[in-house]
C-alpha cells in the first residue's frame, strides 16, 4: 500500500494529523488550499462590513458590528498562523499578493449598502462559513485546527444569530420589508455558490478523501438550505427554494447556476448558465476586490515604505 493510500485509511479509522511529519504531500498541499480559503474568507469579509459600518442605526449595533469584524479578523489570524506553522510566508501572502489571487468568495467583493444587507450577510453568508466550518470541526483529521475550531465555531454562530436579528426586527418595519426581500434577492444565490461547483462536476477529492472535511459540497450547500429557508419562512421572506417531501431534500426554484448581472446585483433566473462560466466570473473577481484587498495592505505597505526612507 503507497503512502497516500495508507494515510486515508488512518484518517478514515480515526488517526489525528498533527505535525508535517504525519503528512504527505498530497495531504499538506490539500491543508494549505483549505487554510488559505478559510484565512482569505475570513479577511475579506471584514471590507464590506466597515462599507456601511457609518450605517449602524444605534450604538450598540456599531459595537456588535466591531465584535464581528474583531472575530472575523481573530479567524483570520488563525488560518494564517497555521499555514505558518506548515512553512508558508504569510507576510508575502498577506501583503505583496495581487488582488485577483485572494481565494474569498465573490460575494465579498461587493461593497454593502444598507444596515439591513448587513444582517442578511451576516444571516447567510456567516451562517455558510457555520456550516463549513462546522463541518471541518466536526470531521477535520488535522487536530490543530480542530481545537482551533472550537472558538470559530461558537463565534459564527453569533454572527448568523445577529444577521437573523436584524433582519427579523426589520422585517416587522413594513417599510423595510422590501428592503429586505431586495438584499435576500441577490444575497441567497450568492451564499449557494459559497459551498463550490455540484459535485457531479468536482474533479478534486483530496479534502474528503484525507477527511479535511466531512461533507461533499452539495451535502453542505443542502445542510445550509435546511436552516436558512425555514428562518427566512418563518419571518415571511421569500426565497428561489422549497423542501420537496418526495426526496426529502431542498430544491431551489430557478436554475443553478444561472447568470448574474454585476453592475445591477441582479440574477438572470430565466438563463441558466454553467459551472465553467460561474468559475470564470470567480476568477475575474467582482467590482470592489482590488479597492478591499489594498484596504487589508494598505498600512502593511505605508510602513514598509516609511521604513525604506528612514534606511
Amino acid at each position: 500500500m503507497d503512502q497516500g493510500a495508507l494515510l486515508k485509511e488512518k484518517v478514515h479509522e480515526g488517526f489525528v494529523v498533527e505535525t508535517i511529519e504525519d503528512m504527505n504531500v498530497e495531504y499538506l498541499n490539500a491543508l494549505k488550499q483549505t487554510l488559505l480559503i478559510v484565512g482569505d474568507t475570513e479577511l475579506l469579509s471584514v471590507p464590506p462590513l466597515l462599507s456601511v459600518y457609518d450605517k449602524a442605526p444605534t450604538l450598540n449595533s456599531k459595537i456588535t458590528a466591531l465584535a464581528v469584524i474583531q472575530d472575523e479578523i481573530g479567524h483570520a489570524h488563525i488560518a494564517y498562523r497555521l499555514l505558518a506553522d506548515l512553512g508558508v510566508d504569510t507576510k508575502e501572502l498577506l501583503y505583496h499578493r495581487e488582488p485577483h489571487k485572494w481565494k474569498n468568495p465573490y460575494a465579498f467583493d461587493f461593497r454593502l449598502t444598507t444596515w439591513i444587507e448587513v444582517g442578511v450577510f451576516n444571516a447567510f453568508f456567516d451562517r455558510a462559513g457555520y456550516t463549513l466550518l462546522g463541518d471541518a470541526y466536526e470531521h477535520t483529521s488535522y487536530g490543530p485546527w480542530k481545537r482551533a475550531l472550537v472558538k470559530v465555531d461558537k463565534e459564527e454562530l453569533f454572527h448568523l444569530r445577529n444577521g437573523e436579528i436584524i433582519m427579523r426586527t426589520a422585517m416587522e418595519d413594513p417599510e423595510k420589508r422590501e428592503e429586505v426581500q431586495r438584499a435576500v434577492d441577490w444575497m441567497f444565490p450568492m451564499a449557494l455558490e459559497f459551498f463550490g461547483v455540484a459535485d457531479e462536476l468536482k474533479s478534486r477529492s483530496a479534502q474528503l478523501d484525507y477527511k479535511l472535511k466531512g461533507r461533499s459540497n452539495d451535502e453542505l450547500r443542502q445542510k445550509w438550505l435546511s436552516t436558512a429557508v425555514p428562518f427566512c419562512e418563518s419571518i415571511g421572506v421569500k426565497v428561489p427554494a422549497h423542501y420537496d417531501e418526495a426526496t426529502g431534500k431542498y430544491v431551489l426554484d430557478f436554475p443553478f447556476p444561472c447568470k448574474f448581472d454585476v453592475e445591477n446585483r441582479k440574477w438572470l433566473f430565466d438563463q441558466p448558465d454553467t459551472w465553467e462560466n460561474v468559475i470564470a466570473r470567480f476568477k475575474q473577481r467582482g467590482p470592489q476586490n482590488r479597492e478591499f484587498v489594498q484596504q487589508i495592505q494598505a498600512g502593511a505597505l505605508a510602513m514598509q515604505a516609511l521604513r525604506e526612507e528612514v534606511v
